[in-house]
C-alpha cells in the first residue's frame, strides 16, 4: 500500500492549520509504517487528497482514469470560509458548490470531527466520511521551563507580568474583536495574539483593528514558531480562543497538549470531546469571556490542564496513524 498526499499550494497554506494538517498526516503515516508520497508522477495506490483548487481537480480526475482509490480530506466547510477574507461571505456560496463537487468525487471522506461530519452530511454528501482528528505532536507541545523562558525572554515579560494568548489568522471568524475587547477590560494584562495573514487580503474593520485600534496592551506579533510559540502555550496564564466556527482548532489541541488553561467560545464543534470545566472553560460572549480571563490569570479557576492534556493525548499522532490505516485498509477492500 502506498498513498499519495496530496498539497496543492504549499507555500502559500504551510502557515495555516491545513499545513500543519499535512504535517501531521506525513508524520501519522511514518508512526504507522505506511509508505506515501507527495510527488504526482510516482506510482501510489491511494490518493489522499487535501485541497480543492484546479490542479487537485485535475489530479482527482487523472486518479480516477486509473483506476486509483480516492480519499479526500474534507478540512473545509462553507460555514468556516465565512467571515475571513474579503468577499468570503459573498462568495460562500459558490464555495461551498466547489466543495461539495470535489466531495462527492471522492471514495470515502476525512473530516477532524464529529460536528463537521455533520455539516457535510447536510450538504447532501452520502458517501462514507470518517471524523478523524488532525492529531498533535506530543513531542513538540508539552510543558517545557526552557521553552517559557525563551517566550518571556523574547517579549521582555515581566517577572510577575500577567500573559493570554491566542493563535490564528486575522479572521472576524476567530473572534479576534472579542479578543481585543477583553484585552480593552483588562489593561493590566498582556494579550498575544500569534498569526498572520496579508491585510490586504481581510475585510477593513479587522486590519484596522489589528495595525491601531487595540490597546496598548495587546500585540500583534506575527507568524512566530519554535520555541517561542511553544513557550507561550505552556508559559501564559491562558489560552484564550474565542472563534465561532472550527472544523477543530488544531491550535487547541495544542494547547490542551501544552498543560494550558483554555477558554473557548460555547460552539457545537467542541461537542462531545471539550467539556466545560472538565477540560476546558467556555464562555458565550464579552463579560463572559472577561471574568474567565481575568480569573484565570489570578489562578481562580479549576486546574483543569492534566484532563486537557489527556484530551491532546487521545489525539496523538501515532493514535491518528493507525486510524488512517484503517481507513486505507478498508478503501482497498472495497
Amino acid at each position: 500500500m502506498k498513498v499519495l498526499l496530496y498539497f496543492e499550494g504549499q507555500n502559500i497554506i504551510s502557515k495555516s492549520g491545513i499545513g500543519q494538517a499535512m504535517k501531521h498526516q506525513m508524520a501519522a503515516l511514518d508512526s504507522a509504517g505506511i509508505a506515501y508520497t507527495t510527488n504526482p508522477d510516482e506510482d501510489y495506490d491511494i490518493l489522499h487528497l487535501n485541497t480543492i483548487g484546479p490542479c487537485s481537480s485535475a489530479l482527482l480526475r487523472s486518479a480516477r482514469r486509473k483506476g486509483k482509490k480516492i480519499v479526500v480530506h474534507a478540512h473545509s466547510t462553507e460555514e468556516d470560509f465565512r467571515n475571513s477574507f474579503l468577499f468570503s461571505n459573498s462568495i460562500a456560496p459558490v464555495f461551498k458548490r466547489r466543495l461539495i463537487q470535489i466531495y462527492s468525487q471522492a471514495d470515502h471522506l476525512i473530516t477532524p470531527t464529529p460536528y463537521s461530519k455533520k455539516l457535510l452530511e447536510s450538504y447532501g454528501i452520502s458517501i462514507p466520511i470518517h471524523a478523524l482528528s488532525n492529531g498533535i505532536d506530543l513531542d513538540r507541545f508539552h510543558y517545557s521551563e526552557a521553552k517559557i523562558r525563551d517566550f518571556r525572554t523574547y517579549f521582555q515579560l515581566r517577572p510577575d507580568e500577567k500573559v493570554v494568548i491566542s493563535v490564528g489568522l486575522f479572521f472576524k471568524r476567530k473572534g479576534i474583536d472579542d479578543f481585543v475587547e477583553v484585552a480593552r477590560r483588562l489593561p493590566h494584562i498582556r494579550f498575544i495574539w500569534f498569526g498572520h495573514v496579508p491585510l490586504y487580503s481581510i475585510p477593513r474593520d479587522v486590519r484596522q483593528l489589528v495595525i491601531r485600534n487595540h490597546p496598548a496592551n495587546v500585540l500583534f506579533p506575527g507568524y512566530i514558531s519554535g520555541s517561542v510559540l511553544e513557550g507561550a502555550y505552556c508559559g501564559a496564564d491562558a489560552f484564550f480562543f474565542p472563534s465561532h466556527e472550527e472544523t477543530e482548532g488544531i491550535v487547541v489541541l495544542e494547547a490542551l497538549a501544552s498543560y494550558q488553561q483554555i477558554i473557548l467560545r460555547d460552539i457545537p464543534v467542541y461537542e462531545p470531546w471539550l467539556k466545560d470545566q472538565v477540560n476546558c472553560f467556555k464562555g458565550h460572549n464579552v463579560d463572559e469571556f472577561t471574568r474567565l480571563v481575568e480569573a484565570s490569570t489570578e489562578h481562580r479557576l479549576p486546574d483543569l490542564r492534566t484532563a486537557g492534556r489527556i484530551t491532546a493525548e487521545l489525539r496523538s499522532i501515532p493514535i491518528i496513524g493507525k486510524r488512517l490505516r484503517e481507513v486505507y485498509e478498508q478503501l482497498l477492500q472495497e
